[in-house]
């Protein structure tokens, strides 16, 4: 038996959200959403506590959600250049161009690098979907104790552990092809030949070596931080907002006196 007390906690840490429904990727998670929430063995609450399979179900019914809000958030126009807590800024090995750039009063080129890696990152987001779902599907019960009885950013953690590597692997050629489509490069060269003159070349070339600045794996990184920061935040907000539980199963699994 889970005493009321554990029950509370896996409360404390599910993740479930108000999203609007959308096509194509969105369809998948939603797939799974419905699966969880037709599960009768986790649904059917046979006493004020719950088992263990309940409370995975509804475990795995909030982070499904938590991770459709998130990719709807991010996988937007603006998803991350309007997010201040997301957005890709220049990397650190630029920042002294980037200040003489402005300077010499053509900001524009560092705007327009910092712009077209956010676009980058936007369009990489919702391949996430598919992954991050089959990560819920496989979760053992074990998991999803792990997760209650877990840190605060429990289930972020988990989502790093068995999908940060494969996510990575999807995310890398999408914007490898978004930064040639939206220009990357050229507004990285533009930033850098707008700076040139005001700094030394030996001053830029141990600035900004050659192999220091892998922008596609820089925006790769970024895209999987973003990604990963916005589910800890559903993950805070489920904790301190108990109105975000929705769905029949989630109302069940949080009703238990």
């Amino acid at each position: 038996m889970i005493k009321k007390a554990t029950t509370i906690q896996a409360a404390l840490l599910l993740i479930a959200v108000n999203s609007s429904a959308q096509a194509g990727w969105q369809d998948f998670l939603q797939g799974t959403i419905d699966q969880l929430s037709g599960n009768e063995e986790a649904t059917q609450v046979a006493s004020s506590l719950l088992s263990n399979s309940e409370i995975t179900a509804g475990l795995k019914e909030a982070l499904a959600r938590g991770v459709e809000t998130a990719i709807n958030s991010l996988g937007q126009t603006g998803g991350f250049m309007d997010d201040s807590r997301v957005k890709i800024p220049l990397p650190g090995s630029l920042q002294l161009v980037e200040r003489t750039a402005r300077n010499l009063g053509q900001g524009q080129y560092a705007d327009q690098f910092v712009a077209t890696m956010n676009q980058a990152a936007e369009q990489a987001v919702p391949e996430a979907a598919g992954l991050l779902a089959e990560a819920i599907r496989q979760m053992s019960v074990e998991d999803a104790m792990q997760i209650v009885n877990g840190p605060d950013d429990a289930a972020t953690q988990y989502f790093r552990r068995v999908s940060e590597t494969q996510l990575a692997e999807r995310f890398r050629p999408i914007i490898e092809r978004a930064t040639g489509q939206l220009g990357v490069t050229s507004a990285y060269k533009g930033l850098v030949s707008k700076a040139a003159p005001m700094l030394e070349n030996s001053m830029l070339g141990g600035l900004v070596p050659q192999e220091a600045l892998d922008v596609d794996q820089y925006v790769t990184d970024k895209a999987l931080d973003g990604l990963f920061t916005h589910i800890a935040l559903e993950e805070k907000r489920i904790r301190e907002n108990p109105a975000a539980r929705t769905t029949d199963l989630l109302k069940k699994v949080f009703s238990s006196d």
